[in-house]
């Protein structure tokens, strides 16, 4: 009878789970190539992504497509781009499937897609501006994002990649309870959302800024189960693909005091990248490293880096120190 009862209760189990499987949003038909407009990015299924841009002062001398960290959108790169239009940097920020005014919103867009959107803005950002040095910036998901990306059979060449603050603590990262509470959780009450009150983490020492993203109706302040299932899915794939960035030259930038992305495995992928690759360690620094109080000094750090190579804050270092 026992066995009769363990049988039927985990083909219930089972059933309910698989009635309830996480959303990820589908890709429409592919039509066309991506096309850039001023404002929008229009992707080859007929998606259309919001773009914010910050166009060089003077001659232009680089291209930075700008790509947020989960909840975010593409406004947060309002302050480091109008610094670096002085530098002749012309920034490009885009809102993903699923975040600030994309369509789907609070949706998780799934990493295909999220690829593929950032391989078609490289593509389209290429034809507008020929010549061009291109250079990519991943803030937080954006850094796992770009750092997919640049795994992938086919994707177009860039100059240079900026990781600031990557996520890349995947499954690798959570102990096997919370990895069943998460896995469960997403396949039995996937649309369920959660808020960050009550954990005590911070992401940034400017308060203003906090304060302002607290008060933006276009940051995402209650998350879906799914979509936190589909980030550590990301993330983790982040993880184990960052050693196969060895083709294009990196800076990697990360804070003491970031209490979002744990050190030990952004050390662990900083110990993999190749002897040319750039760490930049701040001991004042956050989550938000570009909107800490010593943003500045990030800004200026990222534009020498893209410009000459230099890092005039003087904060490289060889390896990640430990705790």
């Amino acid at each position: 009878m026992n066995a009769i009862v363990r049988f039927v209760a985990s083909f219930w189990l089972i059933s309910f789970l698989g009635a309830c499987a996480p959303t990820v949003q589908e890709s429409g038909e592919i039509t066309g190539s991506a096309h850039l407009g001023r404002d929008y990015l229009l992707t080859g299924d007929g998606m259309r992504l919001p773009v914010r841009a910050w166009p060089a002062e003077g001659a232009l001398r680089a291209v930075l497509i700008a790509v947020h960290g989960f909840n975010d959108y593409s406004y947060s790169y309002n302050l480091p781009a109008q610094w670096w239009q002085g530098q002749g940097i012309t920034t490009i920020a885009y809102d993903q499937r699923g975040f600030g005014e994309a369509p789907n919103v609070g949706i998780w867009p799934g990493e295909e897609l999220l690829i593929r959107d950032l391989a078609e803005m490289v593509g389209a950002v290429r034809n507008e501006y020929p010549g061009a040095p291109l250079y990519l910036i991943g803030e937080s998901m954006g850094g796992a994002v770009v750092i997919n990306a640049l795994s992938h059979d086919g994707f177009p060449e860039v100059d240079g990649v900026i990781l600031s603050a990557p996520a890349v603590w995947g499954w690798q990262a959570m102990n096997p309870f919370y990895q069943l509470i998460l896995w469960t959780a997403a396949h039995s009450i996937p649309a369920v959302t959660l808020t960050g009150e009550g954990t005590g983490i911070q992401a940034s020492d400017n308060i203003e800024i906090l304060r302002a993203l607290s008060a933006d109706p276009l940051f995402i302040k209650e998350t879906r189960i799914d979509a936190i299932y589909g980030l550590v899915n990301l993330m983790d794939d982040a993880y184990d693909r960052a050693r196969d960035l060895t083709d294009v030259p990196l800076l990697l930038l990360y804070g003491a005091h970031d209490q979002l992305v744990p050190k030990e495995p952004v050390a662990k992928i900083a110990a993999e990248l190749p002897p040319r690759a750039d760490i930049v360690y701040y001991e004042n620094g956050w989550h938000m490293l570009m909107r800490d109080l010593q943003g500045p000094m990030v800004w200026r750090d990222i534009s020498d880096w893209i410009l000459a190579r230099d890092i005039p804050s003087g904060k490289r270092i060889a390896e990640l120190p430990a705790d």
